[in-house]
């Protein structure tokens, strides 16, 4: 009897972002890696003989928790890869239900019937990943073996095994980050032990879905936009300083529609579904000599302030200065502007300087636009 922990891979940037990732091969987040040393003292009770993973970073990164005890090579095997979501990989969840509702429906609630041009459909990632499984389980007859894998991946082996189909998420979960599940294979089927078991990881570390819905973001249009940005910078402006003392509409408007026309996609109006809900301003000039990626604006509407929004409008920041090979991101933000501060310390930023102005003290924060990718 040969025992299998299967394991879905740690948190992703990707999976905090709400992005589709796919072949994307992205960024394990801050909380990911403490969720990978969750799995490693789990795992640091229970003698492997061998370790696979999808060759995809987040799944190798995952996979080092079960090989750490043993010091076990890692054995990649690409039939293990996520679902190829072909030309919605790196889009904004939010964007992608938004231009095609039905067909993001079908994604979630009808897998077995989704086809998109240039991507997998979820029946051929059955057939991979089950056969890939299947000859890691013969290959290691009588022995205990990890494989590290991803979501939807996960979803289509069990599915095969089970018979259960994709749109019964009641007997079939969708999987949490690091969550393993036991199968024994008898050298001719699978059995089931467990599902989706994230015992190992503490309440404040898990992975959740279901605080914010999916924003989408369209392009920054000088004309029709100036009367909402001038009101969000000024809305922003009281907020962070108290009064207006300082504040020129004119001049922020006129940097806005500079930032615009040097780089499209660097002012973005953020919305739940056609609601407005914030808007970002990138600088893509400033800080470019370094290598920094400048943030102007991250606005949120009162209504999703405080609510687990903040994070989808950092996400347009990073995911545009990464693609500009940018290496950190900078901004300012007032003394005085506690929530602001403490939003950019959960996630990495670190005073770097300060200055006195009009309004108040200025501090300088930055933050590391890449993680370190490297097994122990």
């Amino acid at each position: 009897m040969t025992e299998i922990y299967l394991i879905r891979h740690t948190q992703t940037e990707g999976n905090r972002f709400r992005m589709v990732q796919g072949f994307w091969d992205g960024e394990v987040s801050r909380q990911g890696f403490r969720q990978i040393e969750a799995l490693a003292r789990r795992f640091a009770e229970i003698p492997v003989d061998a370790v696979y993973s999808s060759d995809l970073t987040r799944a190798m990164l995952t996979a080092e928790a079960a090989a750490r005890r043993d010091r076990l090579p890692i054995r990649t095997n690409k039939a293990l890869r996520e679902l190829n979501a072909g030309p919605w990989e790196q889009q904004f969840f939010g964007n992608v239900a938004y231009e095609d509702p039905a067909l993001t429906d079908r994604f979630i609630y009808d897998a077995e019937n989704w086809s998109l041009e240039g991507a997998e459909t979820f029946q051929q990632v059955r057939t991979r990943a089950l056969r890939a499984l299947e000859e890691i389980a013969r290959e290691n007859d009588g022995k205990t073996v990890a494989v590290v894998s991803h979501g939807a991946t996960i979803r289509c082996m069990l599915s095969g095994i089970t018979g259960i189909p994709l749109s019964d998420v009641e007997h079939l979960p969708i999987f949490r980050n690091t969550a393993v599940s036991k199968l024994l294979w008898d050298g001719e089927k699978f059995s089931i032990v467990f599902l989706n078991d994230d015992s190992h990881v503490p309440e404040n570390l898990k992975s959740s879905w279901t605080v914010t819905s999916d924003l989408r973001d369209t392009l920054f249009r000088p004309q029709e936009d100036r009367a909402y940005y001038e009101r969000c910078y000024e809305d922003a402006w009281l907020f962070a300083h108290g009064d207006l003392q300082g504040f020129s509409a004119e001049s922020y408007y006129t940097a806005a529609c500079r930032h615009h026309g040097k780089a499209p996609g660097s002012v973005l109006r953020l919305w739940q579904r056609e609601e407005p809900a914030g808007l970002v301003d990138l600088d893509p000039g400033r800080g470019a000599k370094d290598g920094a990626g400048w943030i102007s604006l991250l606005y949120l509407e009162p209504l999703f302030r405080g609510r687990g929004y903040g994070i989808q409008l950092l996400a347009r920041a990073v995911h545009f200065y990464r693609r500009q090979g940018r290496s950190c991101l900078r901004l300012q933000v007032a003394e005085s502007n506690r929530a602001a501060r403490d939003f950019y310390a959960r996630e990495g930023f670190r005073q770097t300087g300060e200055q006195e102005a009009l309004t108040g003290k200025l501090l300088l924060l930055e933050c590391p636009l890449h993680a370190v990718r490297h097994l122990r």
